[in-house]
């Protein structure tokens, strides 16, 4: 008998500039915070202590880039992303 092996295919979760979320074949490069609508490294320390303690996890999203986390209203991380924060504080 021929075994035949599926073509599986990983997909993401990730959110749109319009905050709608979308299935995607591509990892998102950035992770934010749905209710606090914050952005930042996926690598940041202040998301992972978070996450290590409970509770984030559910808020959690992911962008393909950071032009999307803004146009979905999210603002930089002040941990990860101290100078793209400063330059948003400075703005509002």
């Amino acid at each position: 008998m021929e075994t035949i092996e599926k073509n599986i295919q990983k997909t993401y979760t990730l959110m749109g500039a319009d905050g709608y979320l979308y299935e995607s074949k591509v990892a998102g490069i950035y992770g934010g915070n749905r209710k606090a609508k914050i952005y930042g490294r996926l690598d940041c320390h202040a998301a992972l202590r978070a996450i290590a303690v409970g509770g984030y996890e559910k808020e959690r999203v992911f962008f393909a880039d950071e032009e999307t986390a803004i146009a979905a209203g999210f603002r930089p991380c002040g941990a990860c992303l101290r100078e793209k924060y400063r330059i948003w504080k400075n703005q509002q």
